[in-house]
């Protein structure tokens, strides 16, 4: 698995907008974490950032902004 180049990478507008909408649905981040493995996302935490991944690959698609947390 590669590692995530911490700043750089993007994550595409509908991912971002299924993430946010989900966050908004769950009532913690452990809910919203097992929300997000059902589409088939995952976060990690990586040097201080939240890294969105696809599952089961783990293929790094880009760092969270702060204000979604």
């Amino acid at each position: 698995m590669a590692r995530a180049d911490i700043g750089s990478a993007m994550i595409e507008t509908p991912i971002l907008d299924l993430i946010t909408r989900e966050r908004a649905k769950a009532l913690s981040p452990r809910e919203w974490k097992f929300r997000l493995a059902g589409y088939g996302y995952a976060i990690k935490d990586v040097k201080g950032a939240q890294v969105v991944t696809k599952l089961p690959q783990g293929i790094e698609l880009g760092v969270l902004p702060a204000h979604i947390h």
